[in-house]
């Protein structure tokens, strides 16, 4: 069982059984959708997410993409795409309230992945931010 959230806590959710898989998707809507260079998703059956408080924005994409979100503080949370994944609801695994115990096992959509993606190990890092 995990739970998770918005960021004003508006709109909470739960998830219950077994995972069907979290991966980073790199995909230009996705990372249009966030405004990140990818976002983390964790795939369960519909059946297995449960709305336990607020109220959701709907977005419909193009090709059958439908994006869920706070509609008061913009949070991403849910994707759904009937035509592609039928019967699965996507969560977008850092609104989980236990975001570091659930690692992504796989990278997805990487045809589409930012070339600098692959660099990422090769920038300087600071705890906090550069000084100066």
């Amino acid at each position: 069982m995990h739970q998770g959230g918005c960021q004003c806590g508006k709109v909470r959710y739960e998830v219950s059984g077994e995972l069907v898989h979290h991966a980073l998707c790199h995909c230009g809507d996705c990372r249009l959708s966030a405004g990140a260079p990818m976002v983390a998703w964790l795939a369960v059956q519909e059946s297995q997410l449960t709305l336990l408080s607020g109220e959701l924005s709907t977005y419909e994409g193009k090709n059958g993409a439908v994006r869920q979100f706070c509609p008061i503080c913009g949070t991403g949370l849910f994707y759904r795409n009937a035509v592609v994944l039928p019967g699965i609801a996507d969560i977008q695994s850092v609104t989980l309230d236990d975001t570091a115990q659930l690692a992504p096992a796989a990278h997805i959509q990487c045809a589409e992945r930012l070339p600098w993606m692959g660099k990422l190990d090769e920038m300087p890092e600071f705890e906090r931010f550069p000084e100066g």
